[in-house]
């Protein structure tokens, strides 16, 4: 791919043109144009022409192919719908336009069901989505022709049973009300797996209002991805109490998606398959049962005796939660040989069936393993360890899901890694997501292991890869920089802490090339700056899917996380800021970047001003005085200062001074009163910043996203029609028009859709 992210095409059909056109002209104008003033201002046009001319061929090459929707090119795509006569979608959305002209026989063929309407939701805005029909969520009285109820003995309820209890939870009859006995399944509440019954509601939609109603089509929507991490060094608060989180935050643990991918065999969605945080009761979700399986297992394993056997068969094919299960076991005759250590973990390893929470979320969305890398279900178990430490439960380690915290009982290994899976709304700052870009990269040294990184690791002229997701101590100051690539490998996040600040020069003799791409830069025991400084000037400094901490947080130990800076000290042609989250910019002393280009990236001050006391509004962000500013798609919480100001779908909120505001553009943008702006077009002013975002604090997966509370002209006030902001190449505002107008053509007649966001 080049910078435009377009293919590269090695048909040499420009190189064949521009030599055939090139012939063709007289020999005495091309000789007059190699000896002008001006030389070779004729073989330019030449090769403009032969460009042109080489895209036309490519375009006859490829008409046959631009009749299958699978390879046709973008604008081949609203003819192909036109034959089939379907609604076309935006064209700024193209993935899900082209994927509906592809499937429009395939959903008229399913139009009214369920299984469509969720495939709808993946395939139109990429998001996942659980549909409910309202009406089966009403209160009423039974009649005869709902199935009995099944017998709930002490602690076991017949397998063949299980699925005629609406709610498999709070044991909820279909249609009845609930009982007030079983705490459990209160968490699920007004989500897409609420097992109570309502009476109807008659208002319109709003929140939590007017859900419940015979014609009501609730949509429940998850536009979160769950982005998996492995191998990731936890920050220990002692040798037993860790955070899954490098730096030490608390955040939300998230399931991995695990839908399966053949729609002809649709079901509706469990909770663990959906990108989603999970809960407590979710990875304690660990329905057992006997069955021949297991017991072929202990008589081929152990020395266990036939009576044993025999009294542990007599629980085949009742299903029990573990703790119960545990407890049939002690009331059997020969316990003893049952209750056993390593039978007990056989036991209840092995009859854990597989369509439940803690099957399906270990390992693949919480990752805690044995030496040998083999899954560890029967001793791991969800707990709430907001009050830590806890007393031993019997198990090997809990998990607190909801603050992303483990604590071991006994030795953990001496070389802990986790995985887990964070949740994010896009492909923003250091992340496992895919940077394709960085595999046709040769790297001249490759660093991994989780060892420090010094000086010796970066090459002046070379790539340096770090290959893995575990925690680095970096502290390599380098001078004589000529073109300089620090590299995280696709699918990795390695986390980088500063002991100090980390400085770097350019060599006098060229102008340097400097490359971050994909990592994590974090201080180490305080506020840290990476400083570009010297007599060398840098040609251009490129930051791209990085994060320097913005802090504003404290981990797990109660100490403040402080922010990491980027510091000018020197001068920079241009300053390339993509797919990032960065503390303050500044110059100081001698520093001067000429142009400075930020996009889809977000300047967060707001950290420090948390850390300060001070307001977020005035606390600088972006200090560069003589600096022109070039800004897309991104959003900055802190002020500004600069020269001269480009700027388009740009959210700020702080004080902004822009020097000449006779040059420059402030167009589809959002920022405070009393700014300075040049002339603005299309844009905004913020009355109101207090509840502007779901979160401020960096780490959650909530992290500067438009609350529902924001003023509706930043929602759609792009010139896409998409929000203002970070988010506005997300298209969440077309994508959701999209989907309406989808719902509209293969929902069931009369019936009324809700969207209700879950993420």
């Amino acid at each position: 791919m080049n910078a435009n992210n377009s293919p590269i095409i090695h048909d040499d059909y420009q190189e064949y043109y521009q030599e055939k056109i090139w012939e063709m002209i007289p020999a005495y104008y091309r000789h007059e144009d190699g000896i002008a003033e001006h030389p070779d201002v004729l073989r330019a046009i030449v090769e403009l022409v032969a460009t042109e001319v080489a895209e036309v061929r490519r375009s006859h090459d490829r008409l046959w192919s631009d009749q299958s929707i699978e390879h046709a090119d973008d604008w081949a795509v609203p003819y192909i719908g036109d034959l089939l006569a379907t609604r076309l979608l935006s064209a700024l959305n193209s993935r899900g336009r082209r994927i509906d002209v592809a499937k429009t026989i395939y959903y008229r063929r399913r139009k009214g069901t369920l299984g469509v309407l969720e495939e709808l939701i993946s395939d139109i805005t990429g998001w996942e989505g659980r549909v409910i029909e309202s009406f089966r969520r009403l209160a009423r009285h039974r009649h005869g022709l709902d199935p009995a109820l099944p017998g709930v003995t002490t602690g076991s309820i017949q397998a063949q049973d299980i699925n005629s209890l609406v709610g498999p939870i709070t044991r909820t009859p279909q249609g009845g009300t609930a009982d007030l006995r079983v705490t459990q399944g209160q968490d699920l509440v007004a989500t897409a797996f609420d097992e109570y019954f309502y009476t109807p509601d008659f208002r319109q939609h709003r929140g939590a209002q007017g859900r419940h109603n015979i014609p009501k089509l609730a949509l429940h929507l998850y536009r979160l991805k769950a982005n998996p991490v492995r191998g990731v060094t936890p920050f220990e608060l002692d040798n037993r109490r860790f955070s899954f989180d490098p730096s030490g935050r608390q955040i939300p643990l998230f399931s991995v998606r695990n839908r399966a991918g053949d729609w002809h065999d649709w079901r509706p969605a469990q909770a663990w398959e959906l990108p989603a945080p999970i809960s407590c009761r979710l990875l304690n979700h660990a329905p057992m049962v006997v069955t021949n399986r297991l017991l072929n297992g202990l008589r081929g394993n152990f020395a266990i005796s036939e009576s044993a056997l025999t009294a542990l068969a007599r629980l085949r094919g009742q299903q029990h939660p573990q703790e119960l299960l545990f407890i049939e076991l002690i009331s059997l005759q020969n316990e003893a040989e049952l209750l056993a250590p390593a039978v007990l973990e056989f036991i209840l390893e092995n009859a854990l069936i597989e369509q439940c929470g803690r099957h399906q979320l270990i390992p693949r969305s919480i990752g805690i393993h044995d030496v040998d890398g083999q899954p560890d279900r029967s001793r791991v178990a969800g707990a709430n360890l907001a009050d830590w430490p806890v007393a031993d439960p019997g198990k090997r380690a809990l998990v607190d899901p909801r603050r992303g915290l483990v604590q071991f009982f006994g030795s953990p290994p001496e070389d802990l890694q986790l995985n887990y899976a964070y949740g994010a709304a896009a492909e923003l700052g250091a992340g496992t997501h895919n940077r394709a870009h960085v595999e046709i990269i040769e790297p001249t040294t490759t660093v991994t292991g989780g060892d420090d990184v010094t000086a010796a690791h970066l090459h002046n002229d070379g790539v340096t890869l770090i290959d893995d997701s575990k925690t680095y101590r970096f502290a390599g100051n380098k001078t004589d920089i000529e073109a300089m690539q620090v590299l995280a490998a696709n699918g990795q996040r390695p986390y980088l802490r500063l002991p100090r600040n980390w400085v770097l020069r350019a060599n006098t003799e060229i102008d340097a090339r400097l490359d971050l791409d994909g990592l994590w830069f974090g201080g180490l025991g305080g506020a840290r700056n990476i400083i570009l400084r010297g007599n060398g000037d840098f040609e251009q400094l490129t930051i791209n899917h990085c994060t320097l901490d913005p802090g504003g947080d404290r981990d797990i130990a109660n100490n403040i996380l402080q922010p990491v800076n980027l510091v000018i000290e020197c001068k920079v042609e241009k300053l390339v800021i993509q797919h990032s989250v960065l503390g303050r910019v500044l110059v100081r002393g001698a520093g001067l970047i000429e142009e400075l280009v930020i996009e889809d990236s977000v300047i967060d001050a707001a950290g420090h001003a948390r850390i300060s006391g001070r307001s977020p509004i005035t606390r600088t962000a972006i200090d560069a005085p003589q600096t022109t500013l070039k800004i897309n798609r991104s959003t900055v919480l802190g002020a500004v200062n600069a020269n001269r100001l480009w700027a388009s779908e740009w959210l700020v909120v702080g004080q902004v001074e822009i020097r000449d505001t006779q040059t420059g553009c402030f167009r589809f943008s959002a920022a405070l009163p009393g700014a300075s702006l040049p002339r603005p077009y299309e844009s905004h002013r913020i009355a109101d910043h207090q509840g502007l975002f779901l979160s401020a604090k960096f780490g959650q997966p909530d992290y500067v996203r438009l609350s529902d509370i924001a003023p509706a002209e930043i929602h759609s006030g792009g010139e896409n029609g998409a929000e203002i902001g970070v988010f506005n190449a997300l298209n969440q505002a077309i994508k959701q028009d999209n989907l309406e107008t989808k719902l509209g053509e293969y929902m069931p007649f009369g019936l009324v859709p809700l969207l209700i966001f879950e993420t």
